[in-house]
């Protein structure tokens, strides 16, 4: 008997997934090339929510869609006046956090996601940090996770654009993405989220892929694959760069 109800569970299970609400989405490009005339780009994630049955009624719909670069291990230091020089404290080392962080929503977070799926699917920025053990390096050690926050939202790495998904009668969505120019190497991941009364009923995620091309690609891989051939070529550049200005200083003089 117990074997007969396990295999309907199984068996209504797809039956039931497919009555809800799913996601189909696109991407404007899923690739996007650094050259050395790269001064950003933007993305556009579109889509729409397939469904079997009509939408249900109660709690509105709400999109919220996150894109994520590649996560570092981040240092960071408190300076503090003494003896009238500034001069490092404290520091601590936070696990990973993400090197570019975007979320976008069709509302105010607080309202359109409960604490508890933000937990589980890590969507806001603060959850997508990890800081395991940082209270031990330092005092009042969430500050520097405020800190890092700060930091990377006044380098335009870090963006909160609530309201900025536009959601048409239930079913079409769009959101343009802006990647600033200082964006590093590595797969993007865009996450979609469909919530209701803060439960998040269905999610989707792709990927963008971020590369170097052309002499930016050159001179990146020639850094760690021939630093002495590297060093060399920099040095060479840099005397003739100092030559070049002091050619034209002379020429410039009267």
């Amino acid at each position: 008997m117990i074997r007969l109800v396990a295999l309907w569970l199984l068996l209504a299970a797809p039956a039931a997934a497919s009555d809800g609400e799913q996601i189909v989405a696109g991407l404007s490009q899923n690739a996007v090339s650094i050259t050395a005339s790269f001064v950003g780009s933007e993305i556009l994630i579109y889509g729409a929510v397939k469904r079997e049955s009509p939408a249900p009624t109660g709690a509105p719909l709400e999109v919220i869609i996150t894109v994520e670069g590649p996560a570092l291990p981040q240092i960071v230091r408190r300076k503090d006046r003494r003896f009238g020089i500034w001069i490092n404290r404290a520091e601590v080392t936070i696990d990973r956090a993400p090197s570019f962080y975007a979320v976008a929503s069709t509302g105010p977070l607080e309202l359109i996601l409960s604490n508890t799926e933000d937990l589980r699917h890590k969507i806001t920025i603060p959850r997508a940090i990890r800081a395991v053990g940082i209270a031990a390096e330092a005092e009042d050690a969430p500050t520097f996770v405020d800190a890092l926050l700060r930091i990377q939202t006044d380098a335009g790495l870090y963006s909160r654009a609530e309201g900025a998904v536009a959601l048409t009668e239930d079913t079409l969505f769009r959101a343009d993405v802006a990647l600033p120019a200082n964006l590093i190497e590595g797969d993007y991941r865009v996450r979609i989220f469909l919530t209701r009364g803060g439960v998040v009923v269905d999610a989707l995620e792709r990927r963008i892929g971020v590369r170097k091309e052309g002499l930016e690609r050159f001179f990146t891989r020639m850094a760690f694959e021939q630093p002495l051939a590297y060093g060399l070529l920099a040095l060479v550049v840099a005397v003739v760069a100092g030559w070049g200005a002091a050619a034209a200083f002379r020429l410039l003089r009267p």
